[in-house]
């Protein structure tokens, strides 16, 4: 069984265009002084860096990648394609090209070169470490039997303190003899004393006066009372 071939029209577009850019940068190199296989070997080039950077691009994309290095190598390589289509177009005299285009033209390869190397060796970037939030539960503890301790025995309570026995009381004083000069001395500041304030002389008075002891001025306060 024999299957029919029918012409893809973009296909057929894509070749003629691929073609016709060939021819144009054919032309444009073998005018800036590349002649001979040299000249052919510039077209594929630059194409060739074209459809690298596409592929890459798509590639990119499809991982969720950045895609910058591969927009601009793609940048690159259809300015050198679109250029030399329209310098092509009577804008250019091929036959006198002017010395920038002759230095591009020249510095092409190496450039092409780079882009190409960086394309294919561009390690891929590695995925990223997705974080989930479940907390891990964590595995059950079961407790041991513990033996309950003894509750602790309660302090003794201290024996009731015992009030201290009264100390017995002091002895009185006994009397001291007061000489009689010291009486009558005595009953005269007590009695200058009550003419002046009208109350008893009192034994902190004659202790102060005549520097008695204060068991001898007490007792003699006493008498003159």
């Amino acid at each position: 069984m024999s299957r029919s071939i029918r012409p893809d029209a973009v296909l057929v577009q894509a070749v003629i265009a691929g073609a016709l850019s060939f021819a144009h940068l054919h032309d444009i190199a073998a005018a800036a002084g590349q002649d001979g296989w040299k000249a052919w070997a510039y077209p594929i080039s630059v194409d060739l860096l074209l459809v690298a950077a596409w592929r890459r691009l798509r590639i990119l994309r499809t991982t969720g990648e950045p895609t910058r290095a591969a927009w601009t190598w793609f940048a690159v390589a259809l300015a050198a394609s679109l250029g030399a289509n329209i310098a092509t177009a009577g804008l250019l005299d091929l036959t006198d090209v002017p010395a920038w285009l002759r230095i591009l033209v020249a510095g092409w390869p190496a450039l092409a070169f780079l882009g190409g190397t960086l394309l294919v060796h561009t390690p891929a970037t590695e995925p990223e470490t997705t974080f989930d939030p479940t907390p891990v539960a964590a595995p059950a503890v079961v407790p041991a039997e513990l033996t309950p301790e003894p509750a602790p025995e309660p302090d003794p309570l201290p024996d009731a303190v015992e009030a201290p026995e009264p100390l017995p009381a002091l002895p009185a004083p006994p009397p001291v003899d007061v000489p009689p000069a010291l009486v009558d001395h005595a009953r005269k500041l007590a009695d200058a004393h009550r003419s002046a304030t009208g109350n008893p002389i009192d034994a902190d008075t004659l202790r102060d006066r005549l520097g008695l002891p204060g068991p001898m001025a007490a007792q003699l306060a006493t008498q003159l009372a």
